[in-house]
């Protein structure tokens, strides 16, 4: 049976097509994956399927009825929700409260039945196999848990279309099994799952059937045993591609950044030493709250240390604030990328030109035109798609996001360069190109300190590989000698062979 259809689906964003004749369905008890590179129309279909925006043309049908004038209400009340790679819950209210905003129907003068709505949520927790506590405000969550969350409103509405979008992007291994065992409970029920994922190792795990997006168009639909990896990187790059690019042997030189016994305790890091050379790529592995992301914070100048030394070139420097970091020449793409690597509601060449507006400004005031010049610059360098510099940074896909940040320290031209998670949640033709933006930086003579919680990236593209564990560095080794087993036996606790 047939959930969903869409057919022939257009849609244009001032002058830019979004997408182009597209079409999808979804059958009870499936999950079907929907994959293609950052800007393929992806969103945009997904925003038309669940109400939030119009299509200029085309046909929706729920179940074999068509559906016009389609509005999120009555998306909802149809049986489509949706849990997004960040979740929107309200920080201030309790889990019970934000599944109730979902769930209950009434007038606003309503007598509040205050324990039935508790005992819903924990009844509603307890099948997601959650242990949150229905009296927890949202804003203490993980982002795990607010995903379940997420997904306990979409069982209580009884949702028969489930679209998740990037849900693993912050998962560890134990939580993405877990999920996926959500999952399988939701297609023996008989609901359909779109699954929108960039890990293509998940989509050839969980899927039945995928779909690929390309420049807004259907490129296939195809059962998973009847497309290789390959070929469905060929179908959403429209090239052939490898997923992550190898880097080849360099010569570093001298020492760019140290850190000797840095010490954080607000942020659990214990003792921690490091050295990066220009020229070189220094990728840091580690479980998720070993500290990494804690370790870049503090570099930079966002969490200042309690103890220990920071040395540039080898001379010590204070570093209290961001400000003083940049000033040393660090620059520093952070994890979230949404929240804190770019300024949503900025034009693209605002963002590019932040972290140097002397390089744009005459007397201090900036200079428009160089600032649209430099910024054409990296748009067209580093692909982003875009109508124009002045174009808003929240109308960008995920990928076209963290390339504009990348541009922003691009433009600065920093010694040091820390990346947090720099290609995740990005399709595998930006992917590509981030690596060999960092192998070609690295020539140059940048240094390089990557994080990543991808195995293939650290080994694919570091010069040394440095593990973290509980707050401290456990060890280190050359790209020739790292091994995963090895890797993880240090993350893991584990001494390696």
């Amino acid at each position: 049976m047939l959930l969903l259809r869409v057919t022939g689906i257009s849609k244009t964003f001032a002058g830019v097509r979004a997408l182009r004749s597209a079409n999808f369905e979804l059958a009870a008890g499936e999950v079907h994956a929907l994959v293609g590179e950052n800007g393929a129309g992806k969103s945009t279909l997904i925003k038309i399927i669940t109400g939030a925006e119009t299509p200029d043309s085309g046909l929706v049908e729920v179940e074999g009825r068509a559906v016009s004038d389609f509005q999120p209400k009555l998306s909802k009340s149809l049986g489509i929700a949706v849990i997004y790679q960040q979740p929107a819950l309200f920080p201030d209210l309790s889990v019970a409260e934000n599944i109730a905003l979902a769930l209950e129907t009434g007038g606003v003068w309503r007598k509040v039945d205050w324990r039935g709505r508790k005992r819903r949520a924990e009844e509603l927790l307890g099948r997601t196999g959650a242990s949150i506590d229905p009296d927890r405000l949202a804003s203490t969550l993980s982002m795990p848990e607010q995903q379940l969350v997420e997904i306990c409103k979409a069982i209580g509405a009884g949702a028969r279309i489930l679209i998740m979008d990037e849900p693993t992007a912050s998962l560890t291994d134990s939580e993405v099994t877990r999920l996926f065992r959500l999952i399988a409970a939701f297609r023996e029920q008989g609901c359909g799952i779109i699954y929108i994922s960039h890990r293509l190792e998940e989509i050839f795990s969980i899927a039945d059937r995928i779909t690929v997006l390309r420049d807004g168009e259907t490129v296939a639909t195809q059962r998973k045993d009847e497309v290789t990896r390959e070929k469905l990187i060929q179908q959403m790059a429209g090239r052939e591609l490898a997923a992550v690019y190898t880097k080849g042997e360099t010569s570093a030189g001298e020492v760019a950044l140290e850190v000797r016994g840095l010490s954080n305790q607000s942020r659990g890091l214990k003792d921690v030493s490091l050295h990066i050379r220009s020229g070189e790529i220094l990728g840091l592995a580690g479980l998720v709250g070993a500290g990494r992301t804690e370790l870049a914070e503090t570099i930079f100048g966002l969490t200042p240390p309690d103890s220990g030394e920071i040395l540039v070139r080898g001379k010590p420097v204070r570093i209290a604030l961001p400000a003083q970091a940049i000033e040393h020449g660090i620059g520093h793409l952070p994890e979230d990328r949404r929240r804190h690597g770019v300024v949503m509601e900025m034009p693209i060449a605002s963002n590019v030109t932040l972290a140097n507006l002397a390089a744009v400004a005459t007397s201090g005031l900036i200079d428009r035109k160089a600032e649209g010049e430099l910024t054409d610059h990296y748009i067209g360098s580093l692909r982003i798609k875009a109508e124009s510099s002045r174009s808003s940074v929240d109308t960008l896909s995920g990928g076209n996001q963290q390339k504009v940040a990348l541009a922003r320290w691009l433009a600065a031209k920093p010694a040091v360069l820390i990346l947090d998670e720099p290609t995740q949640g990005v399709d595998v033709g930006a992917k590509a190109e981030i690596h060999k933006l960092m192998v070609d930086l690295a020539a140059q003579g940048m240094a390089i300190l990557m994080i990543s919680s991808e195995l293939p990236e650290i080994l694919g593209i570091s010069d040394r590989i440095a593990v973290m564990r509980a707050g401290r560095i456990c060890g280190e080794f050359s790209s020739q000698e790292a091994t995963p087993a090895k890797i993880l036996s240090l993350a893991l606790g584990r001494e390696h062979e």
